[in-house]
């Protein structure tokens, strides 16, 4: 795949991300207010929607694949899958697939 091709598909994606934010079912996620990663509970604006699958490595903005996370947790993630950050966090180091 070009890189023309991909930024287009990024591009798709984030579209489709904005308009699931906007869905009951998100505002529910939001409501909720508990990080899929940490376990914490946070109020609104301090969550975001995170791909666990991310955009850049092929991911796809729909319910299956996007999750309520913390900033901070989100941040920490990147543009890692859930399996790499817990191999990145027992080895110390980054690691890549």
């Amino acid at each position: 795949m070009t890189d023309d091709k991909i930024s287009s598909q990024i591009q798709k994606e984030r579209s489709k991300a904005r308009k699931l934010r906007q869905t009951q079912w998100w505002q529910r996620k939001l409501n909720d207010g508990v990080c899929h990663y940490c376990g914490g509970k946070f109020e609104r604006d301090q969550l975001t929607m995170d791909h666990v699958l991310p955009l850049s490595r092929g991911g796809k903005s729909t319910k299956g694949n996007t999750v309520v996370s913390c900033k901070k947790c989100n941040s920490n993630k990147k543009y890692f899958t859930p399996a790499e950050i817990v191999l990145r966090d027992q080895l110390n180091k980054d690691v890549f697939f």
